[in-house]
């Protein structure tokens, strides 16, 4: 055979082997996905979570399962997403705390805006002010005249520092022109359990974390941080209605994969969140937590992010917030 043949053959049979390897390329996803929590069981984020996992699991016909990893104001579990293999098996549900407000806050080892990739908005919850039940607090009126006449002897607790209880707590403080002293805690669960005995005072909570507590009857709220009343908690009053303006703060949940994963991976999973999302259950389950069902994906979704990152970072600066 001549070198030319020999050259022909060779072609014809890398073309080959290239095309069967190609071909034999398993579809997505090829192994158990993972959601990873930057918060402990049993706040908003964690349940969210498991719900889209139990939702994920048949349609994508894998094992998904919820890995929680609380601390540094839900960024532990975004730095492990973004050092995860581009694979798409590793997804964040993560908050507006680690991706617009602790970024301008802690020096992180990661970068929330290019090393994730946003796959969609999940939810937004209102926060709510809550003390305990057992509070002798009926109103806003009443916490900020208590504060009033007990100058820095009032706290307040959040999930953790840079997190959106955490700018609830400051923007109040600076709407009322009062002083709290700020409690940082892993996680909202962790928390409740101060507010419930009385260690600490008050909380800026998320509707998704403190609505179970709120309809035990182990919580009082006092007050929406909304522009409008949750229809969840009609009683409740907003903070503008009673007179506390400019200390609105809500908290959105969003899903997102590691910045790399192949283009085809990150269009299943927008897929099948759009598809979760459409589920009355699943509808029915935000609702019940206070919150709203997410409409944006992709680019759309990305930009908000990144407005929301702008906006918490004026508020981070304004009100002075700062690692303690």
């Amino acid at each position: 055979m001549s070198l030319s043949s020999l050259a022909r053959a060779a072609g014809i049979a890398a073309l080959a082997l290239a095309a069967t390897a190609a071909g034999a390329q398993p579809s997505y996803p090829d192994k158990p996905l993972r959601i990873m929590v930057g918060a402990s069981p049993g706040g908003g984020t964690d349940i969210l979570a498991r719900v889209l996992a139990d939702k994920f699991a048949p349609v994508l016909k894998q094992p998904v399962t919820v890995e929680n990893r609380p601390g540094a104001s839900n960024t532990i579990a975004g730095e492990l997403t973004a050092r995860a293999p581009a694979d798409g098996a590793t997804l964040l549900l993560a908050t507006n705390t680690a991706q617009a407000v602790a970024p301008h806050i802690l020096k992180l080892k990661y970068d929330p805006l290019k090393d994730l990739v946003p796959i969609g908005l999940v939810a937004v919850m209102p926060n709510v002010l809550v003390v305990s039940a057992s509070s002798p607090y009926k109103s806003v009126k009443d916490l900020v005249a208590a504060m009033a006449a007990k100058p820095g002897g009032f706290k307040y607790a959040s999930s953790g520092i840079g997190s959106t209880q955490h700018v609830g707590g400051e923007a109040f403080n600076l709407a009322t022109g009062m002083k709290s002293i700020h409690v940082p805690y892993k996680g909202s669960s962790q928390a409740h359990i101060d507010i419930i005995s009385g260690e600490v005072d008050m909380m800026f909570d998320s509707t998704s974390s403190a609505m179970g507590q709120i309809k035990a009857g182990k919580f009082r709220a006092l007050a929406v941080s909304a522009p409008q009343r949750s229809p969840e908690l009609p009683d409740v009053p907003t903070l503008a209605e009673q007179g506390i303006k400019g200390a609105d703060v809500s908290t959105w949940y969003g899903l997102y994969v590691t910045a790399g994963t192949p283009r085809p991976a990150v269009d299943k999973l927008n897929a099948e969140l759009v598809r979760t999302l459409k589920l009355a259950d699943v509808q029915a389950r935000i609702k019940a937590l206070g919150g709203e069902t997410g409409t944006l994906t992709g680019e759309p979704f990305a930009a908000m992010n990144r407005q929301e990152f702008d906006h918490y970072g004026q508020l981070v600066r304004d009100a002075n917030i700062k690692a303690e």
